[in-house]
C-alpha cells in the first residue's frame, strides 16, 4: 500500500508537472508559435483543474483512464460549444501522444474517447465589388488612413492570417515592378512567401513614405521593425486589426460584422473562381492540409448555385403543371 508521501499533497500535482513540460517541448523542441504554446497550456490547465476537482485519486498521468476523459468531456460539453470541445480535447490527445512515446504512460487512454461530430461552417467571404468598397474605405489623407489602406490591400491581396500580418517586418517586404513578395512566419513557425499585386505595392509606398508620423506623441518612440504601427508608434496589435476590419466593413460595405479572416477567406474564394489551381492557393495561405483548402471548393459552388438561382431563366420557371388526360 502506497504511503500518504509529498506526492499525494496536492491532488493532480504529477499531471500539472507533465503539462508544464509537454509546454515547454511545444515551445523549446516543436517551435511552436506563442499563441499555439498558449492556446495549449489554458486547454491543459482546464483537464488539471477538473482532475483536481473532481478526481483526487490522480496523482500523475498514469492514473488517467478514459473514464476520467469522458468525465472531462462531459463537463466541457455543458459549458463549451462542439469546436471549442474539439480543440481542447485535441489539446489532450497530443499530450497524452507525446507521454507515451516518452513511455511515461502505457496506453494513451484517449484512443479510446469518442467525440461528437462537428460540423464545420462553411468561410465566409464577400464579393469582390464588397470587397473593394472595404480596401478603399479608409482617408488616405492622414498617416493612419494610409497605413489603414496599405495593411487591408496586403489582407485582402495576399490572404495573410492576421497574426502574419501584425508579425511583418520592414524587412520581410521586397518591391518588384508589378508587386512584390512578402516573407511570412506563419503556423508552427513556418516561413513561406507570399506575392502582392500593384494596389498593395502602391498602398504600401504610400504608408511607408509617412510611417514616421506615427512616432509617440510624448516620447517620440517608433518601433524600427514593424511594418505597421499604431498611433503610438508601436507595432500594431491583433485586436486593433480587428477593429479596423469591423470599422471599414460597416463603413465600406455595410457589413460591420467583417473581420480579418473573411478577407483571407475572400482571397481564396476569388483566386479559386478566377481559375487558380488550388494546390498554389494551398500554399499562399500556408495550409498544412489540402483538405483545409478544398473547403473553398464548396464556396464557390454554393456561391455559383445562388448565381444560377437568381440570374438563369431557368431556376425562375414555376414547374410544370400536370397535363391533363383526356
Amino acid at each position: 500500500m502506497k504511503s500518504a508521501g509529498p506526492e499525494n499533497a496536492a491532488k493532480g500535482a504529477g499531471l500539472e508537472e507533465a503539462v508544464a513540460r509537454f509546454v515547454r517541448h511545444l515551445g523549446e523542441e516543436r517551435r511552436a508559435s506563442p499563441h499555439t504554446v498558449s492556446a495549449y497550456r489554458r486547454d491543459l490547465a482546464q483537464l488539471v483543474a477538473h482532475v483536481q476537482e473532481k478526481r483526487g485519486r490522480i496523482r500523475g498521468p498514469r492514473d488517467l483512464d478514459v473514464f476520467v476523459l469522458r468525465g472531462f468531456l462531459g463537463q466541457l460539453a455543458r459549458t463549451h460549444a462542439p469546436p471549442s470541445i474539439g480543440r481542447k480535447i485535441a489539446a489532450v490527445r497530443a499530450f497524452l501522444r507525446w507521454l507515451e512515446r516518452r513511455g511515461e504512460i502505457e496506453k494513451n487512454p484517449a484512443a479510446e474517447l469518442e467525440l461528437p461530430k462537428v460540423r464545420r461552417p462553411l468561410p465566409t467571404f464577400v464579393n469582390a465589388d464588397a470587397a473593394a468598397e472595404v480596401v478603399e474605405a479608409p482617408d488616405e489623407a492622414t498617416a493612419e488612413g494610409l497605413r489603414d489602406r496599405a495593411l487591408l490591400e496586403v489582407l485582402y491581396g495576399s490572404g495573410l492570417r492576421v497574426s502574419e500580418l501584425v508579425g511583418l517586418d520592414l524587412g520581410d517586404v521586397e518591391f518588384e515592378a508589378d508587386g512584390g513578395r512578402a516573407r511570412v512566419l506563419g503556423k508552427g513557425s513556418k516561413e513561406r512567401i507570399v506575392p502582392f499585386g500593384s494596389l498593395a505595392r502602391g498602398a504600401l509606398t504610400r504608408w511607408l513614405a509617412r510611417r514616421e508620423e506615427l512616432r509617440h506623441p510624448k516620447t517620440g518612440a517608433l518601433d524600427e521593425r514593424a511594418l505597421f504601427v499604431s498611433r503610438l508608434g508601436r507595432r500594431i496589435s491583433v485586436r486593433q486589426v480587428q477593429n479596423l476590419v469591423h470599422r471599414y466593413g460597416a463603413l465600406g460595405a455595410g457589413r460591420a460584422d467583417l473581420h480579418p479572416h473573411a478577407l483571407r477567406h475572400t482571397f481564396a474564394t476569388h483566386l479559386l473562381d478566377g481559375g487558380a489551381d488550388l494546390r498554389a492557393i494551398q500554399k499562399m495561405l500556408g495550409h498544412a492540409s489540402l483538405s483545409t483548402t478544398q473547403r473553398y471548393t464548396h464556396v464557390s459552388i454554393d456561391h455559383l448555385t445562388k448565381v444560377y438561382d437568381a440570374a438563369h431563366p431557368l431556376a425562375k420557371r414555376s414547374a410544370p403543371r400536370a397535363r391533363n388526360k383526356g
